[in-house]
């Protein structure tokens, strides 16, 4: 027999946690055939000696509802070995949608996720109305790897309560209905629904999202439901706030309901926010619910730079803090920037005024951590990479430091602020618990704010090679079978025949993430970082290699994933 394609002589990591073994994968029509042992011959040999294969990867917190439309590639987490994604996370979807709401939709996605409406408006097809109907519209763009979808709160409130789906609590009849178009919207394909319960995530007029205060018997009623069709419920929470009961929520949702729950947490900067975690964790499934964390495995927020945001920028107000000159300065272009702080005279007005002002010992400012200027971003730095630390090292104001690396790297050094996990010995107590999913990419959310979309290259580079936190196998394990339990997958993140052929060819060694940049290819020109990686040789997406060596090969072969099929 000859095979499509064999992969040969590679490390198998087959994504069960099981121990790496050395062998062949032999796929054919789209199926892995055979793996381990030694395969025949086939059309396309893969030599892979001294590589890993794995399952790919499987991305279960993506907002990419919108950019498949233009970008059917979906990077960056394309390049980064990803093979499945989940949309439609955090309670705001694109459907259901009557005609005469998109715009509100798409308005609800700008403010939430830092989507540009424009983009959101132009560059889909806005030719459905139900989820399912999204679903088919989405197969129509014939994305380069696989999509897989949950229906929304907010869409399905407004869908059934208009605007008074904002503010509103729902009438018993509207709890039903906003019950049975869940129902419809999976049986039609949807792998689950999300709610969001923060109520920092606001439309344009500042209101909370539809459904954040949402009266618990609405959720239970969805949640029943969710339940009877095996499908997932996920949930954005604040819990910060006792008066909303979140906590009990999500027990609830698992314990009455029987639902599987996948909720999005992050750590704090104490010493202890990983131990408190894994025992908010313990109670949370001390009923015995499926419950599953995910989690951002790195300190991570927002980036700063002279291409991007000035770290003079308050991200919360939306205005700027110092002075006419930075405000002219953020008024530019990127190329004006860099014209504009090399000359001395416009760097000295920029100091002046930052030395001036009363935000200047902000408190924000010691959680700013350099990236470094290699070809790989350093997302471990300790305190002496912060802005304030490097300043103060070289007798400087940390403006000065920040204008001086700008110029240094004719404007390409970029700063993080660690908003989230700040503390990664606290974020390995958290990361090791067998409930939590390391991820949280965020991709193709806050795309001019967040650069998260290379978090898997991160948790081999980091967390498994470099730290030893996850073995190779269990490493794999929690990017490939973990997730896809989670949203539901079983012909796929594993490596065993019968099951499609979403694979990984990497060099363990060498995989991790380059320095992310900004672009314009948004529509309309609107700009986005992206992250190229490094290590992978090949990505197969339905036993199609898509990717080699992190470029795109022109094939097409992902599949919109629906409930059930």
């Amino acid at each position: 027999m000859t095979h499509d394609i064999v992969i040969r002589g590679g490390l198998i990591v087959d994504g069960t946690g099981a121990e790496p073994f050395v062998g062949d994968v032999a796929i054919d029509g789209g199926l892995i055939t055979s793996v381990g042992g030694t395969a025949g011959p086939a059309r396309e040999v893969i030599e892979a000696d001294g590589l890993v294969v794995t399952p790919g990867f499987v991305d279960i917190h993506t907002h990419l509802d919108a950019q498949i439309g233009w970008d059917p590639l979906l990077t960056p987490v394309s390049w980064h070995g990803v093979t499945t994604v989940l949309l439609g996370n955090c309670g705001v979807t694109f459907a259901p949608c009557k005609p005469a709401d998109r715009e509100t939709l798409a308005a609800m996605m700008e403010t939430v996720e830092d989507i540009p409406r424009t983009a959101i408006l132009s560059g889909l097809p806005w030719n459905w109305e139900s989820y399912g109907g999204y679903l088919d519209a989405l197969e129509g763009l014939k994305p380069a790897i696989n999509v897989a979808g949950m229906v929304g709160h907010s869409a399905v409130r407004y869908y059934v309560m208009g605007e008074r789906a904002v503010a509103e609590p729902a009438t018993e009849d509207e709890k039903r209905e906003i019950a049975r178009v869940v129902a419809d919207s999976i049986e039609g394909g949807a792998v689950g629904f999300s709610t969001n319960r923060f109520p920092g995530h606001v439309l344009p007029d500042g209101r909370s999202i539809p459904g954040t205060f949402a009266e618990h018997d609405e959720v239970m009623q969805i949640a029943r439901e969710v339940s009877a069709r095996g499908a997932l419920m996920q949930n954005v929470c604040d819990f910060t706030r006792a008066d909303m009961g979140n906590d009990v929520l999500l027990r609830a949702q698992a314990s009455e309901a029987g639902a599987r729950i996948l909720f999005s947490y992050t750590i704090g900067a104490s010493p202890a926010a990983g131990t408190r975690a894994v025992t908010f964790m313990d109670g949370l499934c001390a009923d015995g619910g499926d419950i599953t964390a995910v989690s951002i495995p790195r300190g991570t927020g927002f980036v700063f730079g002279l291409q991007s945001r000035l770290p003079a920028y308050n991200i919360w107000a939306q205005k700027r803090f110092f002075g006419p000159a930075w405000e002219a300065l953020a008024a530019q272009s990127f190329a004006e920037r860099l014209a504009a702080i090399r000359d001395p005279a416009v760097r000295a007005s920029l100091v002046e005024e930052a030395k001036a002002s009363r935000h200047d010992k902000l408190v924000w400012l010691n959680a700013i951590y350099w990236l470094g200027d290699k070809e790989s971003p350093n997302y471990i730095g300790a305190t002496e990479q912060t802005l304030p630390v490097m300043a103060e090292a070289a007798g400087e104001h940390w403006s000065e430091t920040f204008l001086r690396l700008s110029l240094e790297s004719e404007g390409r050094c970029l700063f993080t602020w660690r908003m989230f996990s700040r503390n990664l010995p606290a974020l390995e107590d958290w990361l090791v618990d067998d409930r939590v999913i390391p991820g949280l990419s965020d991709a193709g959310a806050h795309v001019s704010q967040v650069m998260d979309s290379g978090v898997t290259s991160f948790i081999l580079s980091h967390w498994v090679k470099t730290v030893g936190l996850y073995s190779l196998a269990e490493g794999v394990r929690r990017l490939t079978s973990g997730p896809a339990r989670v949203i539901g997958l079983k012909d796929r993140g594993t490596l065993k025949a019968g099951l499609r052929a979403d694979v990984n060819v990497f060099d363990l060694a060498r995989v991790g993430e380059r320095y992310p940049e900004l672009v314009h290819d948004f529509p309309g020109g609107a700009p986005r970082y992206i992250q190229r990686s490094t290590g992978y040789v090949a990505t197969m997406v339905n036993g199609e290699v898509a990717f080699r060596d992190g470029k795109h090969t022109g094939a097409r072969s992902g599949r919109v994933l629906r409930h059930g099929a």
